[in-house]
């Protein structure tokens, strides 16, 4: 009897912790983590969060923003192991306005033990802000000016193209090069990876002619296009894509069976109050839905994909179980 009387007592308090914060409250000062080196994917999607939330907020009925401020920092590192820890150390496990990047690559670490003994369960998943997909791409005076030139010169000479990636075997750019490579015909061993930490530190190294070849994702592509930084040979998406990147073929198209998408968003400290953690899932719900929300994650080279709270805990969930069973399958897990 207890039970049936506290069940509607619950519902309502969820309802109204997801409510807009009242009117005249304060917006929070925001601290969002990259948990990589500035100039990649990681790096665009706080910036994106930080465009959605310095908008103003409908809901307020004023021009009061979601947020008075945020402050992007860096803590790279293991591929976002560092960050991990931190988040998890005693003192910053109830930072209510603290939120972290994640990416697809973070929840397959997650799922090889990369986060040493981390599971899903240990942190609160906020938001999934958008999607972008792998992509291949090399100098813009490269002598390869398809994707089958570059798999040409790896089945010639494997030994002389250094590959970039951010992280190491197992990473994702690691894994999504080895499926192109084996559906070539290549074995992903005799590839020749130099480990970096993130997208912008790799294109500084092709750059340098340090690697020759990077396995990276559209929307760091999409940042550095019109730079004359790179030419992308091949798009990892079931179709081609819209915006910049527009005139470049997918790797089907051109005979590799390769897809891969990427989910990128953000999570928080596993103690933090559920009525603040409910205040952010009902925040980013309503930044999203905005019209220029969607201009800015076209922008960043992103598309739809918005998931926020117990939906998005959910999607994490399977996608680390399935991630365990590829890797399992590829002999990749410690």
């Amino acid at each position: 009897m207890l039970r049936t009387a506290f069940l509607p007592l619950l519902s309502l308090l969820f309802s109204l912790l997801a409510l807009p914060a009242p009117a005249g409250a304060a917006a929070p000062e925001v601290d969002c983590v990259v948990p990589s080196k500035p100039g990649g994917a990681m790096d665009l999607t706080c910036k994106l969060a930080k465009h959605g939330l310095l908008q103003p907020d409908p809901a307020a009925g004023t021009a009061a923003p979601f947020a008075s401020s945020v402050r992007i920092s860096y803590l790279p590192g293991g591929i976002g192991a560092v960050a991990w820890r931190s988040m998890g150390s005693q003192r910053r496990r109830a930072e209510a306005n603290t939120l972290v990047v994640f990416s697809g690559g973070s929840l397959l670490n997650l799922a090889q033990g990369k986060f040493g003994n981390a599971k899903p369960g240990d942190v609160r998943w906020v938001a999934a802000l958008g999607a972008d997909y792998g992509m291949i791409a090399v100098r813009n005076d490269s002598p390869y000016k398809t994707l089958g030139d570059l798999i040409a010169a790896l089945k010639r000479h494997p030994d002389k193209v250094l590959i970039g990636v951010s992280g190491t075997i197992g990473s994702q750019d690691w894994l999504k090069m080895a499926l192109v490579a084996r559906q070539a015909g290549i074995d992903p061993k005799v590839l020749r990876f130099v480990a970096l930490e993130g997208g912008g530190e790799i294109f500084t190294a092709m750059q340098a002619d340090y690697v020759q070849v990077m396995s990276g994702d559209t929307s760091e592509a999409t940042l550095n296009a019109g730079q004359n930084h790179a030419r992308v040979l091949a798009v990892l998406s079931e179709k081609r894509l819209s915006g910049v990147l527009a005139s470049v073929p997918t790797a089907r198209e051109q005979g590799i069976d390769v897809v891969w998408p990427i989910i990128r968003g953000l999570w928080m400290g596993p103690q933090v109050p559920e009525p603040d953690y409910r205040r952010w899932v009902a925040t980013f719900d309503r930044a999203m839905a905005t019209p220029e929300f969607a201009h800015w994650r076209t922008q960043a080279g992103m598309y739809p994909f918005a998931l926020t709270g117990d939906k998005l805990t959910q999607y994490v969930n399977q996608a680390v179980e399935r991630y365990s069973r590829q890797a399992a399958e590829l002999g990749l897990m410690r």
